[in-house]
């Protein structure tokens, strides 16, 4: 089992400028901690939840991991996940090249059919219908993978027209692997068997996790698609550090079902959080599987 750490929060400390040091700081220690991946939101304003409010520290994704690639060397980095409509697919492709160019190959595209439509009205980003995000979610894919490929001439489909779709320099290594983030039975865990190399769940339990896996198996058998070949990830909500025997309890259970990878998220100070992590997790973690 690999951890991820999903870094959601920069509201701690308050001061604006500490922003940066407190991220370099986690990131370090992630690194030496052997965690596997580093994740940031893909938003512009802070979710509203029962933790966070909207006008709460927010940093643009991309631009963030960039600075986290120049600390790093080799942890994954990636957005969990991409919003599908804040940025034109030809651009994205664009962005996560240079940053898996940057970092040396360590870059994974995590993209979703976005959702948070307080932001989009607040920042003029153009609101459509869920079924059209999806059918732009798929079209995304699609660009990124020909514009990752030796294919530069043009695509032409329902929302996207691109005239080439030149990519220089390539990515290093092969394309980054795509992660679907997401647990729609319908629409979104289709497009994980027909495209992705990974998918993204929530840690909602063992039973609906298991759920959505047999759908996805469902989906992959109907697409001719390895079920095994797909990297099974989870977003792990609850308390870790307060109940970490709780916590690697299930770990080991979702692990029995197949997942690769458990992403963890800060509850308090970041650093404080990642140096717990490091020498309480960590090394039970890394023995589950």
């Amino acid at each position: 089992m690999k951890l991820g750490l999903h870094y959601w929060n920069y509201s701690t400390p308050a001061d604006p400028a500490l922003i940066a040091p407190t991220l370099a700081e986690s990131v370090r220690v992630a690194e030496q901690a052997q965690i596997a991946s580093f994740s940031v939101m893909d938003h512009y304003f802070q979710m509203e939840t029962g933790q966070s409010v909207a006008d709460e520290p927010m940093l643009e994704g991309y631009t963030t991991l960039g600075y986290v690639a120049a600390l790093s060397e080799r942890m994954t980095l990636g957005l969990m996940v991409t919003g599908v409509v804040y940025r034109h697919p030809g651009l994205l492709a664009k962005i996560v090249t240079s940053l898996d160019v940057l970092s040396g190959g360590r870059a994974r595209l995590g993209i979703g059919a976005s959702w948070y439509e307080r932001e989009q009205y607040g920042l003029g980003v153009p609101v459509v219908p869920v079924a059209e995000r999806f059918e732009r979610l798929e079209e995304t894919i699609r660009i990124c993978l020909q514009m990752w490929s030796d294919d530069n001439g043009p695509f032409h489909g329902r929302h996207y027209r691109l005239a080439e779709t030149l990519c220089v320099p390539e990515p290093i290594g092969g394309h980054p692997p795509i992660m679907i983030g997401g647990g729609g039975e319908r629409k979104t865990l289709l497009l994980v068997a027909r495209y992705a190399d990974a998918c993204n769940l929530f840690a909602t339990g063992q039973e609906e996790v298991a759920h959505k896996l047999d759908v996805l198996r469902a989906h992959c058998e109907a697409e001719d698609r390895d079920y095994d070949a797909i990297t099974k990830t989870v977003m792990y909500g609850g308390p870790v550090l307060d109940k970490p025997a709780a916590f690697l309890a299930d770990a080991e259970a979702y692990a029995g079902l197949g997942i690769g990878e458990i992403q963890v998220l800060p509850d308090r100070h970041p650093v404080s959080f990642t140096h717990q992590i490091a020498e309480r997790i960590a090394p039970a973690v890394a023995g589950i599987g």
